[in-house]
């Protein structure tokens, strides 16, 4: 539903505390003349821009969160959790904590109660107030990055990594390589496999830490991992005590010898990564919305690293050019390369259409 319709259903004391909220000059006894005062002033083109620019950060995270999240409903255990995820900056507490946010965003129009019996517990946000957040962030977070001049030489995957998807499964099925007592592949197997894939990866040294992004990641550098996990995923391949097998399914992928799609393993990579960047859709969607021209990598973590929740050791930029930009290459969404002012990205056309293809307000 819109706002004009959830301004109708809504309870005349809720239309008051908006009213105050903006300040409206109406008749605060007459619903017909809240709703009326509420849709100007919410109608309006300076309205969604001047309110972005006087949100607090985790006020904006709360809303992107909420945005992006693909069910319609949410209860007040969800805002909650929502709201908290979004404050990672700032002590719980402060400006009256979560459920002060919550009230805040109610107040201002922008979660409504169901209007079912079963949604009167549950809110919801006006789809048009959602699809005019989307356009403004949009410009909000273009001021801050920077467009960049075209490098001389840019490095792109295209879909290489389907291919060696089906390199590692082949390779499995010639090698049934040994796993050590940790459950991962001895070193020499390892770099057996990365001899057989078309993009090599540097294998893992001592030290470190190494969780959060997916099962693998503990022993091997990310895009093997993303592959390893991936291929353990579809059930292509089974641990076998201290043997690594091809499994009946991963034998018919290789008959048929049919590639796995790019945006199967782009919505699995979506998954695997969501403990640690709970709000990597969206991030992918602003980096696709930021990077349609060459820009600078450094006006990219300015622009959106202020949306990343830092993840034990890695802070917002760590997470965003070799967590996230990084993978995205190994996917073929984006193209990175060196100029003289320094790094810089482009999304691909393939990458376009993936980051976009998640539910979003039409």
């Amino acid at each position: 539903m819109n706002l004009a319709d959830m301004l109708t259903y809504a309870d005349i004391g809720q239309l008051t505390a908006m009213a105050g909220c903006y300040q409206c000059d109406c008749k605060r006894n007459s619903k017909h003349d809240l709703i009326q005062s509420l849709l100007i002033l919410l109608g309006s083109r300076d309205f969604m821009e001047s309110h972005i620019r006087s949100c607090k950060p985790e006020e904006l995270r709360f809303l992107n969160t909420l945005l992006f999240d693909e069910r319609s409903h949410f209860s007040l255990e969800d805002l909650l959790a929502a709201a908290k995820q979004a404050s990672f900056d700032r002590p719980d507490g402060i400006d009256g904590g979560h459920r002060e946010m919550i009230s805040r965003f109610k107040n201002g129009g922008w979660l409504f109660s169901g209007t079912s019996q079963q949604s009167k517990y549950l809110y919801q946000i006006p789809e048009d107030l959602k699809r005019r957040f989307l356009e403004q962030m949009e410009y909000f977070i273009g001021e801050k990055v920077s467009g960049s001049s075209e490098p001389a030489v840019y490095r792109a995957e295209g879909d290489l990594l389907e291919a060696d998807l089906l390199l590692l499964l082949r390779y499995v099925k010639e090698n049934e390589p040994e796993l050590n007592q940790e459950g991962a592949l001895y070193k020499r197997y390892q770099q057996g496999l990365m001899n057989a894939l078309q993009i090599p990866e540097p294998l893992l040294g001592k030290g470190g830490w190494r969780f959060g992004y997916g099962r693998a990641c503990e022993h091997y550098p990310p895009r093997l991992a993303l592959l390893y996990d991936y291929a353990r995923h579809r059930r292509f391949i089974s641990e076998d005590g201290y043997c690594l097998r091809l499994a009946a399914s991963g034998e018919a992928l290789l008959a048929e010898g049919k590639t796995e799609k790019l945006m199967q393993i782009f919505f699995f990579w979506l998954k695997l990564y969501k403990g640690a960047v709970p709000n990597l859709p969206s991030i992918v969607y602003w980096i696709s919305k930021s990077a349609r021209d060459w820009v600078s990598l450094s006006s990219l973590v300015e622009g959106i690293g202020w949306l990343i929740r830092p993840f034990y050791y890695d802070d917002a930029a760590s997470i965003l050019e070799q967590r996230i930009l990084r993978m995205m290459l190994h996917l073929g969404m984006v193209r990175l390369g060196e100029t003289s002012e320094g790094p810089a990205v482009i999304m691909t056309p393939w990458g376009m259409e993936a980051a976009t293809s998640r539910r979003l307000p039409k």
